[in-house]
């Protein structure tokens, strides 16, 4: 497989759809001078950076207080039967443990599942620094990556306020249409939120059921979601 000389413009967005709708993933560290590897569930940071909730008991999490550096891989679906035409982004990266409020309440929106425990004083959240970036999306389709076009390019995206607007406006003014975009992607039932918006999508929450709807095209402003939940026909 050769690599792309110049990756074409979308190779970066179909990258972030891969990592922001990742819900699993494979973490390497190093543990005593040798690798080591284990799964893991991130979440994605509005600044586009992957979060980990780990427990201190774990010894992935003891290698990675001893030595940041670290790889993360996530997968998207095979399109065929062979597993090799899954779509997948790899990730060298340094962690580091974050006490931020706003990176905990972004793990839980996408894992509510794990607010059972991510209280227990063992656990805490890690940020991985992404460091280069590599993605397969098919043959003949590898390439080395921007790290900084896997993050939201413009600084009004970054904008945690303006986010949480947003998210706010939609949930008061558009239940219905959230309902029904639910229903078209397989969930059942009314009362689905959104918990988290980015510029390539937004996640879909009902108790602990959260799913990922990915936008037609990547947002510029957060004004903009109007126009694309709309697109969706709801």
């Amino acid at each position: 497989m050769q690599d792309l000389a110049e990756p074409p413009d979308d190779i970066h967005r179909e990258a972030r759809l891969i990592l922001r709708a990742a819900r699993a993933g494979s973490l390497a560290v190093i543990e005593d001078g040798a690798p080591m590897i284990a799964l893991v569930t991130p979440a994605i940071a509005l600044d586009g950076t992957p979060l980990i909730l780990l427990s201190r008991l774990s010894a992935h999490t003891r290698a990675l207080d001893a030595d940041g550096r670290c790889a993360l891989m996530v997968a998207g679906a095979a399109t065929e039967r062979n597993p090799q035409t899954s779509p997948r982004l790899s990730l060298t990266c340094r962690a580091a443990r974050s006490d931020a409020a706003a990176d905990r309440a972004r793990y839980l929106a996408i894992h509510p599942y794990a607010a059972f425990y991510a209280g227990f004083t063992d656990f805490g959240i890690f940020r991985l620094e992404i460091l280069t970036a590599r993605y397969v999306g098919g043959f003949a389709r590898a390439a080395a990556l921007d790290p900084a076009r896997l993050a939201p390019g413009a600084e009004a995206l970054r904008d945690g306020e303006a986010n949480a607007a947003a998210i706010a406006s939609l949930n008061r003014d558009r239940a219905q249409a959230l309902d029904a975009i639910a229903r078209r992607h397989g969930g059942s039932g009314a009362g689905w939120r959104v918990v988290a918006l980015d510029p390539d999508g937004f996640d879909l929450a009902r108790d602990d059921i959260v799913f990922r709807v990915p936008f037609r095209r990547t947002l510029r402003q957060y004004a903009d979601f109007q126009h694309e939940i709309a697109g969706f026909g709801a």
